[in-house]
């Protein structure tokens, strides 16, 4: 017999084994039958006397499996009473089966289907070199009455296949796909719709219409230097004047806490499974933290799927994590090395393994409410289908540590607490927060998920959404975060947030007619007054701080008699606008904020005016880095909160 049929019959034979394990339809079946039969004469009950489990713990875990719909094995490994090895172990031993706790990933048969197991963790092929193929297969307890008798009326299939847990089956899929699932994930979005993707910077179009632009500029400052300063001037003030009047409105605005009551009427049972992913990178010094919040969370770990994605050769943080042990809901995600190093890459890599119905982002450094994934819950599951993600609220934690951390903690209440609020209520895009998203796995996969060379996927990802016909919105309870309390560590983080700014931008304008018409004009005009406004404002802040105060110089010493009128009056707006400007930005964060909050603010709110000029740099540092190292995601230290 040739390798090949051996390799046919074989594998026939530990599919028609596989066939009795998924045979088990458990809309059909009562997945907890086998309590009540006689403990006499199950083999079920049988093998969980072989781990020392009695009656009382077998039917605590029932009771806990059939109140959050999830499997005996999910609830029994999720308590820690029993580990992976010693239960699949012992399945093994019962079935008479060999047992593997780790499978070779480069003897592991890659195909397009290999995933599904990421998903639904069942069985792989294996085909070594030196010796027969083998089925790797996951038993469970609800399918040991049908796979028992399988084996025993076909005993010769028992050297066909081998037992691992989960987790080794999950990991060896991770390995084994990991080449085709890199290039499936640099190539998926701009493949399919390469109108949405960041890949290239400036399109034919974009290129030539500001080659275009720029010649023009550059004839009319040869012609007539003078009007053509001034009518830039006119322009950009004007712009600038637009962007403050709209960041008047969220002043009168106040965020409702509706969600609090449907959260209350939510049912504790038959929750989905929740996925979280995070994603870090040189991150070994916070992950006890982190693994200890997201421990917090108000969700039954079997019902948790958490993805910790690492960098494969960031040793030092997979290593940190390891020897926590934090649980078998937690997972190790480590992706192959490859450009571009972003974030979005990472996430939309891990993606394929997500097997909740929901999935939360959060960052490294993310302490987050224990019931924020209860209530987003509670609002998707009272919300309309086309409501595709929600987000939290960020506050800072840090905010008296430094004129720096006040300042960012000042700006994210001013966001989070106030514009995006009002954004939702007028159901207007969210230019996303890039931590405590949570977003409907479905729609999420449908509109092509992260962008892998965005460096703000986030803000990417929420206009993305609204164009293509879903909403966002926010809920109340909060993640909190520190802001880098370091200028070095605050300018590359905030470099990369205006370059993928930039970024996302540029997406928006290849068609503006078409963007506009999927969006609808007011929310487009929304876009450009909010993202389009900050990068103006950013960028030319600077420059009408030096035209205001050469200007006051020159009415000092000389008298407004020797100034045109047009001068004057260009004055007067530059003047307003910089006051505006620094006014609605302290007025907007503070109005958010509980006295506690003000109170470590202190006078440190005096710092404005140098946190916008340092906001500038960052801008201008963005548009040089969108030109010469578009894809370079500068990575943001974190360090664990110390406790006082």
């Amino acid at each position: 017999m040739s390798r090949f049929d051996e390799y046919t019959q074989e594998s026939q034979n530990a599919m028609l084994v596989q066939d009795e394990i998924v045979a088990f339809n458990p809309l059909e079946d009562d997945p907890f039958a086998f309590l009540s039969s006689n403990p006499a004469e199950g083999n079920d009950v049988a093998f969980l006397k072989t781990l020392g489990l009695g009656k009382p713990y077998i039917d605590s875990f029932t009771a806990h499996a059939s109140r959050n719909g999830s499997t005996f094995e999910a609830e029994l490994l999720a308590s820690g009473l029993v580990t992976e090895d010693a239960y699949f172990g012992a399945f093994a031993r019962f079935l008479r089966l060999a047992f593997v706790p780790e499978l070779n990933a480069t003897i592991v048969v890659d195909t397009p289907s290999l995933d599904v197991q990421l998903l639904d963790t069942r069985m792989v092929r294996l085909s070594p070199d030196d010796s027969k193929p083998l089925i790797a297969i996951v038993p469970d307890v609800s399918s040991i009455e049908r796979l028992k008798n399988a084996l025993d009326s076909r005993p010769g299939i028992c050297a066909d296949l081998v037992v691992t847990t989960p987790s080794a089956l999950r990991k060896a899929v991770w390995e084994a796909g990991s080449e085709r699932r890199t290039r499936q994930t640099i190539n998926a979005l701009f493949d399919a719709t390469p109108h949405h993707s960041a890949r290239i910077t400036l399109h034919g179009k974009q290129g030539f219409v500001l080659g275009v632009g720029a010649t023009i500029l550059c004839g009319s400052m040869l012609l007539s230097p003078p009007l053509t300063f001034q009518l830039l001037h006119i322009l950009t003030a004007s712009l600038y004047t637009a962007a403050v009047l709209f960041r008047l409105v969220p002043l009168r605005s106040k965020p409702a806490r509706q969600t609090l009551v449907l959260l209350a009427q939510a049912p504790e049972e038959n929750l989905p499974v929740y996925t979280i992913l995070v994603a870090l990178y040189r991150e070994e010094a916070i992950v006890e933290q982190l693994v200890n919040a997201l421990d917090r969370l108000d969700w039954p770990k079997s019902l948790l799927d958490i993805k910790l994605v690492c960098e494969a050769d960031d040793t030092a943080t997979i290593e940190a994590i390891r020897r926590l042990n934090p649980g078998t809901h937690v997972e190790i995600v480590e992706v192959p090395p490859s450009l571009p190093r972003t974030k979005p890459k990472a996430l939309s890599y891990t993606l394929a393994g997500a097997r909740g119905e929901f999935i939360a982002v959060y960052d490294a450094e993310d302490r987050p409410h224990p019931k924020q994934l209860r209530e987003a819950h509670a609002r998707f599951r009272s919300a309309p289908d086309h409501l595709a993600c929600l987000q939290a609220p960020l506050i800072i934690s840090n905010a008296n540590v430094s004129w720096i951390t006040s300042s960012f903690s000042l700006e994210y209440s001013a966001l989070f607490r106030r514009m995006l609020p009002m954004l939702a209520r007028m159901n207007m895009p969210l230019p996303l927060g890039g931590t405590s998203n949570h977003f409907r796995a479905s729609i999420l996969r449908k509109v092509g998920a992260w962008d892998p060379y965005n460096v703000t996927e986030d803000a990417d990802l929420g206009m993305r959404l609204y164009r293509l016909g879903y909403s966002s919105d926010v809920i109340s309870y909060q993640t909190l975060e520190d802001a880098p309390t370091e200028i070095s560590v605050w300018m590359n983080q905030r470099t990369r947030w205006f370059k993928g700014w930039l970024q996302s931008w540029l997406v928006m304008m290849r068609s503006p007619i078409r963007v506009a018409r999927e969006m609808g004009w007011r929310a487009y005009l929304v876009f450009h007054l909010l993202i389009g406004g900050m990068l103006l404002s950013s960028l030319t802040h600077p420059l009408f701080i030096v035209y205001v105060l050469a200007m006051g110089k020159t009415i000092w010493t000389d008298g407004t008699a020797t100034l045109p009128p047009s001068q004057l009056a260009l004055f007067a707006v530059d003047t307003l606008n910089i006051l505006a400007s620094y006014t609605i930005f302290l007025l907007m964060g503070t109005r958010a904020m509980i006295p506690h909050e003000r109170g470590l603010i202190g006078r440190r709110w005096l710092a404005t005016p140098l946190y916008w000029l340092m906001l500038s740099a960052a801008a201008w540092r963005a548009v040089y880095e969108l030109r010469c190292k578009p894809f370079v995601w500068n990575k943001t230290p974190h360090r664990p909160v110390v406790r006082k």
